[in-house]
């Protein structure tokens, strides 16, 4: 049976997320909440949640001792499947841009910068339910398709320097990225575990996923 850490760093969406996950693991996977760098060093998959703001989700992270150390001997050195879940995928940047500029864990290069919709009557945060667009053809994404519609609540998005790593699109105000994805990481801005069937959908194939 896989191991698959979700990493426990306070994040508001710790515990939905955790129920999503055990509800599409069936007996496959074995899902461990877990801020220990020994267990996470050595997880078959990483699985990074987070809401708020992302210099409070970064400093949370650093937080905990060997965390981040572990999350990179097990994506980078050893290859494990890693996805990042709204500020989980922010992270992923190499810096955010909110209240001051805050380095990320610069795994995709790029950065995070708030929503700045031309129409003033287009609201932020971004709450509620939206469709995607130009999703990449990969394994992770594969169930979803131009027009679904998935849920996202959130003030702030995750520009990559390389447009090759934005695996969908979403507008609200301005086109922005919803989903990221290069070699064995990818991100979603939006909540699988919020987004009912397609969400789940999305879940378990993040847990078959072989890159």
């Amino acid at each position: 049976m896989q191991s698959v850490a979700l990493i426990n760093y306070g994040s508001g969406n710790l515990r939905s997320a955790e129920k999503a996950l055990l509800r599409v693991a069936e007996e496959k996977s074995q899902i461990v909440v877990t801020d220990d760098p020994d267990v996470i060093a050595v997880a078959d998959r990483i699985v990074l949640p987070g809401v708020g703001a992302f210099a409070a989700c970064m400093a949370a992270l650093e937080a905990r001792p060997g965390v981040a150390e572990a999350m990179t001997e097990a994506v980078h050195a050893r290859g494990a499947p890693f996805l990042g879940i709204c500020v989980g995928m922010q992270l992923l940047a190499s810096r955010g841009l909110e209240f001051g500029e805050t380095p990320g864990l610069d795994w995709i290069g790029g950065s995070v910068r708030r929503l700045e919709p031309t129409d003033p009557a287009i609201k932020i945060p971004h709450m509620g339910w939206n469709s995607l667009t130009g999703v990449a053809d990969h394994p992770v994404f594969a169930g979803l398709k131009d027009g679904q519609t998935v849920y996202f609540t959130h003030s702030f998005a995750f520009f990559p320097r390389d447009g090759a790593d934005v695996a969908a699109y979403v507008e609200h105000g301005e086109r922005f990225p919803a989903a990221v994805a290069s070699g064995n990481v990818a991100g979603v801005q939006f909540h699988p575990e919020k987004s009912q069937a397609v969400g789940h959908d999305l879940l378990a194939r993040f847990l078959e996923w072989r890159p």
